[in-house]
């Protein structure tokens, strides 16, 4: 009794495995799994089949006994890292005018810097903030200006915004001005070279790109299209624009389309907004977010219409670190929205991931056939059937009756 027991148990549990790889849509097998830790980096025709926090995703192998199997997988975004390093300085000259206050800064060695933490002695304000940089502190040129440093201090809030931002510098002297009638008291200040790397990026296919001059609204509008619905986190605009250009933008991505009867409704929700300017490289970088359609609006007021010579519309490679303990064919599932992402120690406990990870690779998509459950069919499917059995029915009572009145 108890060995039938367990194996209807083994049988139940080997059933409801199988039964997981059926909740999925797609599924891809995965070539060359030669060791415990491999790297699976996800195709671009992969996401538009994803939900939209990739919460599907599942590793599955097949033994060869026909059990079912998952490996547990790390998802990993290549964004750029970040190395962040303290340059020495000193504090050479601060001064003050009935404009502001001059901090200026001497670095010792030749080297970049693009951040400056600062640190005051005050609570709740609110300045505009310039930074100058100099070979000899005779000329000077502009890095920043009206830039807003913040500190709000009370019962309900704590908050304080004093790290200055902006592109690579290469100066001996730094002037920081700091536009405020009350003596700031800086206490002290950090001078910083944040190094980006190990980034890598995917540079998508445009299927189609409009643009359209709306004078009206006096704004320009450019409609993309890509490929492949894909994870999109950095637009760059490149202009042949002649002269100086200074213009607020707008991106937006298609959410969802509901047809009408007067056509097609899209849905839009903003990934990001700024300004373009003839000072700077225009790159936006905005949250990864799989998208197809994109909305650019560039509100022109009464200035000329800016010319586009192109854009580049890239995204981070995403990939997958999974742990195979088991020989098993291995399929990578796909296409279920409805199921929550997994938990797996993985996420947590990392140490043991080897440095240096062999790439698998993925076949050809299949879609996961589903075997329809065989509806149930009504007792009677002829009505005259069901007609007959109630003649029979108010038969039998009736005969009762009539009985049991002849009885009393």
């Amino acid at each position: 009794m108890k060995l039938k027991i367990n194996s209807w148990l083994l049988l139940f549990i080997c059933c409801s495995a199988y039964g997981q790889i059926s909740e999925y849509n797609y599924k891809r097998e995965i070539q060359g799994i030669t060791e415990q830790w491999h790297e699976i980096e996800l195709p671009n025709e992969l996401f538009g089949k994803l939900a939209s926090n990739l919460s599907d995703l599942r590793i599955y192998g097949i033994t060869t006994a026909n059990d079912t199997i998952e490996a547990p997988y790390l998802l990993r975004v290549l964004t750029k890292k970040t190395i962040s390093k303290e340059v020495n300085f000193k504090t050479i000259n601060s001064s003050h005018t009935n404009k502001g206050y001059y901090f200026t800064f001497r670095i010792p060695l030749k080297e970049p810097i693009n951040q400056i933490q600062l640190d005051f002695n005050r609570d709740n304000y609110d300045w505009k903030l310039a930074l100058e940089g100099s070979h000899d502190q005779q000329k000077w040129f502009s890095i920043l200006d009206n830039y807003r440093v913040l500190s709000i201090k009370n019962e309900q809030t704590d908050y304080q915004f004093t790290r200055i931002n902006f592109p690579d510098s290469n100066y001996r002297y730094f002037r920081l001005f700091i536009n405020s009638k009350q003596k700031p008291r800086l206490k002290t200040a950090k001078i910083i070279f944040d190094a980006i790397s190990n980034a890598s990026l995917k540079n998508y296919t445009l299927k189609k790109v409009s643009i359209e001059e709306e004078k009206a609204s006096k704004q320009t509008t450019i409609d993309i299209e890509l490929e492949n619905p894909v994870p999109v986190g950095i637009l760059t605009f490149k202009m042949t624009t002649p002269f100086d250009y200074f213009r607020p933008i707008t991106i937006k991505y298609i959410t969802d389309s509901v047809k009408s009867e007067q056509g097609w409704h899209y849905n839009y929700r903003t990934l990001s907004s700024g300004t373009l300017s003839s000072l700077e490289n225009n790159t936006f970088k905005f949250n990864s977010t799989i998208l197809q359609k994109l909305k650019i609006l560039i509100h022109n007021d009464d200035n000329e219409p800016l010319k586009l010579n192109s854009i580049e519309v890239k995204g981070y490679t995403h990939e997958l670190i999974a742990r195979f303990m088991t020989p098993a064919t291995y399929y990578l599932t796909y296409g279920n929205p409805n199921v929550n992402k997994p938990t797996y120690d993985l996420n947590y406990l990392t140490r043991n991931i080897p440095d240096t990870l062999t790439k698998v690779t993925l076949k050809s998509e299949q879609r996961i056939d589903k075997k329809e459950a065989p509806g149930i069919e009504p007792l009677f499917k002829n009505k005259n059937w069901l007609w007959a059995v109630m003649v029979i029915i108010i038969s039998v009572l009736g005969w009762f009756s009539l009985k049991m009145m002849r009885k009393r």
